[in-house]
């Protein structure tokens, strides 16, 4: 009798569980209905949530009535031989050179103050309101042989270069960063190594790399820079995104070069001497430059957006 009713209390408690186990997977079942529900009322699984940059905060030393003169370049040297490393690099970048050839030059443009920030000395505008739905670009001037890096409108990097010779002038216009190399060697000569080398011209050869500054336009087309700053922006600029080795499913960082060298005139900078704001670049122009490229470089943009996720 007792072996009967231990059987009857167990069919009784078996159905008890069976019935809170169904119950239970039911409530599951449901909650991760209505969870999935309201996801996909936030977040259309086909439009990625792009992450809002931080805008870099740069201080900035200014100088107020900026003056250059012309002096005899081993008489300045001798004579400030204690040049800290920052006022070297705005010689550097002033007249357009690299540390080695600054030192072998007849004669430099010297500022009267050498304390302030790089922008302070170079053209280009320190923000450009258009550019702020911009992630990256990169703009170099052929009048003014100078390079800004821009991020959401802000002047991130700025320096000299030394861009295509009369013969072999850099074609100017729209491009984009393609590949990279930390070493490569030139398709002009392969006796020249350039290092910190990044494409923006695949069919034709062109990019910007590390390779002497004699200070004014010398390159087979190319866009030279000092060793730091290209290795700046060997880090900073994207490649291209590919399927396999030929299909671009998106490109880099949008590279614009513009306007054109007075090869048969004196150098643009020495302008600077009898007006110091000659080269000024003003976010106007900027503006206006940029104006007929926006929308392919949003277009761009917006792919390259749209694979960051899957990354």
């Amino acid at each position: 009798m007792a072996e009967k009713n231990i059987r009857q209390w167990h069919g009784i408690l078996m159905f008890i569980l069976n019935h809170l186990k169904m119950n239970l997977t039911r409530t599951c079942i449901l909650a991760f209905a209505i969870t999935a529900i309201f996801a996909n009322c936030n977040t259309s699984p086909s439009t990625p949530v792009k992450k809002k940059r931080t805008p870099r905060k740069i201080e900035r030393v200014a100088v107020n009535n900026l003056t250059y003169s012309l002096q005899a370049s081993k008489p300045y040297f001798k004579q400030d031989s204690g040049l800290n490393a920052n006022a070297r690099n705005i010689l550097e970048a002033i007249n357009r050179t690299d540390a080695a050839h600054l030192k072998t030059m007849d004669s430099i443009l010297v500022p009267s103050d050498l304390n302030a920030d790089i922008s302070a000395y170079l053209p280009f505008p320190t923000h450009v309101a258009s550019l702020d739905d911009v992630d990256k670009i990169l703009l170099f001037s052929y009048p003014a042989q100078v390079f800004a890096a821009y991020e959401n409108g802000e002047l991130i990097y700025t320096g000299p270069t030394n861009m295509g010779r009369k013969k072999d002038p850099t074609p100017t216009g729209l491009y984009f960063t393609n590949w990279k190399a930390e070493q490569t060697t030139s398709t002009f000569n392969d006796e020249w190594d350039l290092k910190w080398n990044f494409n923006i011209e695949n069919k034709e050869g062109i990019g910007f790399h590390q390779y002497e500054l004699p200070g004014y336009p010398a390159s087979h087309s190319c866009l030279r820079l000092r060793e730091a700053d290209a290795k700046l922006l060997y880090n900073w600029a994207d490649q291209w995104e590919l399927k396999g080795t030929d299909v671009v499913l998106a490109k880099g960082t949008p590279v614009i070069v513009f306007g054109s060298y007075p090869f048969d005139e004196k150098k643009p900078w020495l302008q600077l001497l009898s007006n110091p704001k000659s080269l000024t670049i003003s976010e106007a122009d900027v503006d206006a430059l940029v104006a007929t490229n926006k929308a392919a470089i949003l277009q761009a943009q917006e792919k390259r957006d749209q694979l960051a996720p899957a990354k």
